[in-house]
């Protein structure tokens, strides 16, 4: 009845189901290994978020490397703004939105006297051409105290974006402590603020970044059962199937001549 599963075309079916099932389990644990990075980026959102703050210098130093595991850190800054070096970077969403500006990074000189901070103070709108410095509201004078989330440098790299040059000046494409430590010509400590809150208050202002959301987890669990579903499928389909052509091989069976009913010698 089941002869047929010696065949050259079963023989290809059990191969290629062979090679689907530890593909899909791959794929399945793949996706399960996002969720758990998706689960654990949100754990340190909140907990970084929830942290009391601190103030920004004391944690970093010029040329130093934002750890991940204090990224989002809730840090303070006090100092004056250095408008003389305030740039834009390019290429940046609105917040909430879809529409293409810039981040304003205005350097805030420590009181302290231990070097600058870069401040991301939010985003503007483009100007009429990609050539053309936006607008940009001016920042408080006299001595602030800013609050905001701690930031890793960006890099061409992590941003894939290529450094190809020949920007405006005060123009850039990526927030970096050193690309700014040369332009101004000064100490810029590492890693930046992203703009919560200042004291005193600024008047018209660029638009604040919201804080990243922490609480979805997206689909990545989800997807990954579905994978391991679908693995679990495969040897029940190929029972299925055998067990349906044999029932259709013994039905297409042609039956033996019937003995002729009365038949006399």
């Amino acid at each position: 009845m089941y002869r047929f599963l010696l065949s050259l075309r079963w023989a290809v079916i059990v191969l290629v189901a062979a090679a689907l099932v530890p593909t899909m389990i791959k794929l399945g644990f793949w996706q399960y290994h996002r969720h758990e990075a998706r689960v654990a980026r949100n754990d340190l959102v909140a907990r970084n978020l929830g942290s009391a703050p601190v103030a920004f210098d004391s944690l970093s130093t010029p040329g130093w490397s934002v750890p991940s595991g204090e990224v989002w850190r809730t840090v303070t800054a006090r100092g004056t703004y250095d408008t003389g070096h305030e740039v834009v970077v390019r290429g940046r969403t609105e917040p909430g939105g879809s529409t293409i500006g810039y981040f304003v990074v205005t350097p805030l000189v420590l009181a302290d006297g231990r070097g600058s901070v870069l401040v991301n103070r939010g985003w503007v709108e483009s100007a009429a051409d990609a050539a053309s410095i936006p607008d940009v509201p001016a920042p408080p004078s006299g001595e602030v105290t800013v609050t905001g989330r701690l930031r890793a440098d960006e890099t061409y790299a992590s941003l894939g974006v290529k450094n190809r040059g020949g920007l405006p000046d005060r123009m850039f494409k990526v927030i970096n402590t050193a690309e700014q430590a040369k332009y101004a010509g000064t100490a810029v400590l590492g890693g930046y603020l992203e703009l919560a809150s200042s004291q005193p208050a600024a008047g018209p202002s660029p638009e604040l970044l919201a804080e990243p959301g922490h609480s979805d987890i997206g689909p990545h669990m989800a997807y990954a059962v579905q994978w391991w579903l679908f693995t679990a499928l495969i040897p029940v389909g190929l029972v299925v199937m055998a067990r349906r052509e044999a029932k259709q091989g013994t039905a297409e069976k042609p039956s033996g001549a019937e003995e002729p009913v009365g038949a006399t010698g």
